[in-house]
């Protein structure tokens, strides 16, 4: 964070300071809202949950080497008491990028947020000193937080925007006005909340109104694969760019191929010039992932060759997303149990089949131990089955379904496309399923663990990894 005295900080959020002696110290640390994150020189943020208030910790905050304390009432130490402290990190926040002049970038869509932001972060690196997101950090509490890490060198800002709502984004971009606006689909997560695809949609597209005219270097990078994302264009002043595998693309991706590894590799196309890319992420998805980090720097002024290098090099920033680990008994687990939608399990479960490939050509096997997605509403049903089509049309060696009412829904869709016997199974929870596979693993086979956060499949992963290092 830039430096800012305990006056200025009140002046900026209007607030009043309590218990200060001296206004004029400085908070020259992060902002942080967990007081076993502080560090020398902090502003501790003091929220109120449902479970926890941290206006409880501000005296152990400050005992810990916060300047001040950021409270909606006074807590007997430094403090600048405001009337809503998540109104007052945002104002915070904004005034922060206004004095340094970053180029803040923000993304947004149904999928793919977390890794695309990832591997802008990493390829823009390469080009001048940047701060992003960390994890899924892309409310109004985590997108604030993330701004005020930048300092007066931080030239680009990477801000990944969430929504569950009409107007979540337009809330959002007005903290922190972005110049540059990245859509990358319009799924089905969510959709239970928003009603469709439409009205996602229209919560997505706040992000490209919010930007700035062309003339005032204002551009919308648009997924040009995905309909209701190019039809956006019309819905900003900004410059449009367009990447996907369409041939109107400004940054596009010719043979786009998989490695035996179940990584993609790919010819990329900006319009200066073309250059190849293999990637260490895994799974195909990844490809339109990397084009749209590739439009977002190719606007910033990286030649295709510095975007090409850059994307071959990155990695997976963000845990329990793709996580590959080959134990030493030659069982590969892939950790993708952060989140799920219908979209981003269709994606894991192209990707273990392309894994796959190698590994039941000697004898392995791959295993699919899915549980439940969440917030679908009244297509619940329809995409659990579908899913569980997927994974025999995948011929995907075997299927755990995880959970209650809706891992049963995954199983039927499988045992009507056709898994029978063995090949589909269904246990009631994380530990049946750690148990089922400890008994039945054997080397060569690769198993993806993948569900919404609520289930809690990273307990599958995580056991069966206990002691293990990771092989690739």
């Amino acid at each position: 964070m830039i430096p800012l005295s305990l006056a200025e900080i009140a002046d900026i959020t209007g607030g009043q300071l309590h218990d200060i002696p001296d206004p004029a110290a400085q908070v020259t640390g992060p902002v942080v809202y967990d007081s076993r994150q502080v560090e020398d020189g902090s502003l501790f943020a003091a929220f109120v949950g449902e479970q926890v208030d941290g206006h409880d910790y501000a005296a152990a905050a400050v005992a810990a080497g916060a300047v001040a304390v950021l409270a909606s009432r006074p807590v007997g130490v430094p403090a600048v008491v405001v009337d809503d402290v998540v109104s007052a990190l945002g104002a915070l926040a904004g005034a922060v990028v206004a004095r340094i002049g970053t180029d803040v970038v923000a993304l947004t869509g149904s999928a793919g947020k977390t890794s695309t932001k990832d591997l802008i972060a990493q390829v823009l690196q390469h080009h001048a000193p940047t701060v992003w997101t960390p994890g899924n950090l892309n409310n109004e509490i985590g997108l604030p937080i993330t701004t005020l890490r930048a300092t007066e060198d931080t030239r680009h800002l990477v801000l990944e925007m969430g929504a569950r709502g009409i107007g979540h984004i337009r809330y959002l971009t007005g903290l922190t006005p972005p110049r540059i606006g990245l859509v990358l689909n319009v799924g089905t997560a969510h959709i239970g909340e928003f009603g469709g695809r439409e009205a996602i949609a229209q919560a997505k597209g706040e992000l490209v109104e919010a930007l700035p005219a062309e003339a005032d270097g204002g551009v919308a990078v648009l997924n040009a694969d995905d309909l209701l994302v190019r039809a956006m264009s019309a819905r900003t002043k900004a410059r449009t760019v367009l990447f996907g595998e369409a041939e109107d693309a400004d940054v596009r991706a010719t043979d786009v191929r998989m490695t035996a590894q179940g990584r993609p590799s790919f010819t990329l196309h900006t319009p200066t010039g073309c250059s190849d890319v293999t990637l260490r992420l895994y799974g195909e998805h990844h490809v339109s992932n990397a084009l749209a980090a590739a439009a977002v720097a190719h606007v910033l002024g990286m030649s295709v060759d510095e975007i090409a290098t850059a994307l071959s090099a990155a990695g997976t920033l963000s845990r329990w997303r793709m996580e590959v680990t080959e134990r030493a008994d030659g069982v590969t687990v892939v950790n993708d149990a952060y989140n799920a939608n219908p979209e981003s399990m269709r994606a894991a479960l192209r990707a273990l089949a392309a894994m796959g490939g190698a590994a039941q050509a000697n004898g392995g096997r791959t295993w699919a131990v899915l549980g439940p997605m969440a917030e679908l509403g009244d297509d619940s049903l329809a995409e659990h089955d579908a899913v569980g089509r997927l994974v025999v049309r995948l011929n995907v060696s075997k299927l755990v379904a995880v959970g209650g009412r809706e891992a049963s829904w995954l199983q039927l869709g499988a045992y009507n496309e056709g898994s029978w016997g063995e090949e589909s199974v269904l246990v009631s929870d994380a530990q049946a399923a750690v148990d089922l596979l400890r008994s039945e693993l054997r080397p060569g086979d690769v198993v993806l663990v993948k569900a919404s956060r609520s289930a809690g499949l990273e307990r599958v992963a995580q056991a069966l990894l206990e002691g293990e290092v990771a092989g690739r």
